[in-house]
């Protein structure tokens, strides 16, 4: 009998993005740390390799990239993956560097000009913010999204 397949330390998944330099920032900074992602479409622009490498992205043979052609795809997935959806949320009242990660877990960023609707909100068994000064709305989402992944990082690290 063969052992599964190890579990990804966690997984950084790109709800519907718009905008294609933050998505193309996300894609490799997971290559440079190891980190798989997912993307769930539709996104604002084409998500082919042949796009990808059109805007510079030879990184992508160092990610490995799943792609979703729905949410309902993605949920469908990762729920039958047994993996933790972890939401990064202007909404959310726990701030990420108070958040236990967990190898496996999926970080969701939502798309930069909406976030994501109620129905990914209630689906995720988490959501985490950063804080910041009351009276700003919120960091580019490629900029979130690495300080989360920085503290997953850390946290995991011994795991």
């Amino acid at each position: 009998m063969t052992a599964p397949p190890p579990q990804p330390r966690f997984t950084l998944a790109l709800y519907q993005p718009d905008i294609p330099q933050n998505c193309g920032t996300m894609l490799r900074m997971c290559a440079c740390l190891g980190i798989d992602a997912a993307i769930i479409e539709p996104a604002g622009f084409p998500v082919t390799d042949k796009h990808f490498r059109r805007a510079g992205m030879d990184y992508l043979d160092h990610v490995t990239i799943k792609r979703h052609v729905s949410w309902r795809a993605f949920e469908d997935w990762r729920r039958n993956a047994g993996r933790r959806l972890i939401l990064l949320s202007t909404r959310a009242q726990t701030p990420y560097t108070d958040f236990a990660f967990a190898p496996g877990d999926i970080l969701l960023v939502g798309r930069e000009s909406a976030g994501v609707p109620e129905d990914v909100h209630l689906a995720a068994d988490a959501s985490v913010l950063i804080p910041l000064q009351p009276s700003l709305r919120s960091l580019n989402v490629a900029v979130a999204a690495a300080m989360v992944v920085g503290e997953a990082l850390r946290q995991l690290s011994g795991a």
